[in-house]
């Protein structure tokens, strides 16, 4: 299906307040979980807790964890012993139970950063010190915090919400943007489709808050004080009115003021001139104010630019066998090919990806050099992909949806293919191209244009061979005059490797003899000099004029060094004396 239908916007806003000790807690269950057999029910293998999103650190190679005594040790110095026969005070929590913070250094004082539910019953809040954390709830567990182990969480959630909508958005710190707009009645409705989010990530551990909206800053508002609200458009000022100033996620100072002036809910600051707020909490926050209220709203920035084509295959019962899995790419190239057949396009950059049951995605990108309009080249060119992966694809427990899109196409320009060979010729080249580029990468593939350039490791450029093959076949390289030696050698050294010259006839002559690679070689024959200067425009009078050198020596074999500067005018010392020139070998003829 083409990704360019247009409705009414409507976004969904995900809001993930516990997500740093949530992340940590997943991780927890994973390493339990991996010390154990696999659950099975109803004779169905069940994915283990911990796996999918955030299942690994970041930054850290272990949790940190700090875990406080029972018992408070400076009140311990001070209580006297138990006498006979008094009662043994019991711990106000289980060991399944206790209180677990995420802890941040801020301002050279440790705050909490992340808390779980247990420690909000112990009556524990973000923000409050460790120390007095400890004093209220001396049974707790700390936890560094990892702010890259969270934001790569957030992103595998993010890539598991690619599976509803291709526009997915980050929210930072904890939230996320899904623009579901047309697409929510292939869920049962946007009813059916924020249940289905919510629970899923839900059944993974993670406390979040939805809701939807017209606007994603209203709909951003409504996560923050209630979960599960569906706003029609037009109806986000009575839906917003009655939460607090602070929904608004505006800076502390202007929440601060709105208070102090006796704002104290949206609704009260919308009742008031837009000049009167303006003038007092400056321009922005009227902006977001009016955002929430409905009256416009901000672009979001999805994490990947939207597909030009789209087609997906979803599964009732999770499939891993690599031959449905193939299966599977065949059909869906075939339909991808009929949807841009319509419109005269073929594809330049396909992206398959494939969606785990456990909320893992895995997406393999391959480029071709010419718009694609064959679904067996697709098949090929993904089979060549996938054999050639260092990881492989693990299935792991099955995919429950594969995902094909062309993210980059180009009209098909229509060629006379009967008599002219040369267009069957250019084929053969740029599907070959293609494969080679998606078993080894497209970087690795590349040809060379000639550049106006008279420094010799400038003269060509190295571009990619499937953006710039046809550039490469019309580029036209200086003419090798007949009976004349080559100028330049065949092979051209990327870095000029240093030589030892033990002596020269004269100071700017060729040596008779140098040291390269441990071996030493006699020169027989010489031709040069070839008097190269440096592109003093761009080099700052820092590069020297070399002096280059065709050389033979004793056993045949010809070689390209230069002298690195001129001997008296740019080669002296800091007293203004001569000084030996550095030798360097930049290529070999054949």
């Amino acid at each position: 299906m083409s990704a360019n239908s247009v409705n009414r916007r409507r976004i969904l806003s995900l809001w993930l307040p516990r997500l740093p000790i949530d992340r940590i807690k997943r991780k927890l269950a994973q390493d339990i979980a991996s010390q154990a057999e696999p659950r099975e029910v109803a004779g169905l293998p069940l994915p283990l807790a911990g796996e999918g999103w955030g299942s690994g650190l970041a930054t850290n190679d272990a949790l940190r964890r700090e875990r406080a005594p029972t018992r408070n040790a400076s009140g311990d110095a001070l209580r006297p012993p138990p006498q006979a026969g008094e009662a043994k005070k019991e711990p106000r929590f289980s060991q399944a139970e206790l209180p677990s913070v995420v802890v941040a250094k801020d301002h050279n004082a440790i705050l909490l950063h992340s808390i779980d539910e247990a420690a909000v019953r112990a009556g524990l809040s973000i923000g409050l010190p460790l120390a007095n954390a400890r004093a209220i709830c001396p049974e707790l567990t700390v936890y560094d915090a990892d702010p890259a182990a969270d934001l790569k969480t957030l992103n595998d959630i993010a890539d598991w919400c690619d599976r509803f909508t291709p526009l997915v958005a980050l929210d930072p710190p904890y939230g996320l943007f899904l623009d579901i707009t047309g697409c929510a009645h292939l869920f049962g409705g946007e009813r059916a489709l924020l249940q289905i989010v919510t629970n899923a990530l839900s059944r993974r551990g993670f406390a979040v808050s939805a809701a939807i909206s017209g606007t994603s800053i209203a709909a951003r508002t409504l996560t923050r004080y209630s979960s599960g609200q569906i706003v029609a458009d037009g109806a986000e000022a009575a839906a917003v009115g009655p939460l607090p100033v602070s929904a608004l996620g505006a800076d502390a100072a202007v929440t601060i003021g709105l208070r102090r002036a006796g704002l104290k809910t949206i609704g009260d600051v919308a009742a008031r001139a837009p000049h009167e707020i303006s003038a007092r909490f400056g321009a922005d926050f009227t902006t977001l104010l009016n955002h929430a209220l409905g009256r416009g709203d901000a672009p979001i920035s999805p994490r990947k630019p939207l597909p030009d084509y789209i087609v997906e295959k979803r599964f009732p019962e999770p499939i891993a066998t690599d031959t449905v899995i193939a299966l599977t790419l065949s059909s869906l190239a075939k339909m991808l090919v009929a949807a841009m057949d319509r419109q005269g396009k073929g594809a330049r950059q396909l992206e398959a990806s494939f969606f785990r049951t456990d909320g893992a995605v895995r997406a393999i990108m391959v480029e071709t050099g010419r718009p694609v309009t064959r679904p067996e080249m697709i098949d090929r060119l993904f089979r060549e992909r996938l054999d050639a992966l260092n990881d492989p694809l693990d299935p792991g427990f099955g995919f429950d949806l594969i995902r094909l899109a062309a993210g980059r196409t180009e009209i098909v320009v229509q060629q006379q293919r009967d008599l002219d060979t040369t267009v069957h010729d250019n084929d053969e080249i740029s599907a070959l191209i293609d494969r080679i580029a998606a078993r080894i990468g497209g970087k690795r593939v590349v040809v060379h244009l000639p550049l106006e350039s008279h420094i010799p490791e400038r003269a060509a450029l190295a571009l990619p061979a499937q953006q710039h093959l046809a550039a490469a076949s019309a580029a036209a390289w200086p003419e090798r005059v007949t009976g004349e030696p080559p100028l330049r050698p065949l092979r051209l050294f990327e870095r000029p490797e240093p030589i030892k010259v033990p002596f020269a006839s004269v100071p700017d002559g060729p040596p008779h003899q140098f040291t390269w690679r441990r071996a030493l070689h006699a020169v027989v024959r010489v031709e040069g000099p070839e008097r190269i200067a440096m592109e003093w425009w761009k080099q700052d009078g820092a590069a020297l004029t070399r002096d280059y050198f065709r050389v033979e020596d004793a056993e045949g074999q010809r070689f390209w060094i230069f002298r690195d500067g001129l001997y008296e005018s740019e080669l002296r010392d800091e007293e203004g004396r001569p000084v030996p020139a550095n030798w360097y070998v930049h290529g070999l003829f054949a």
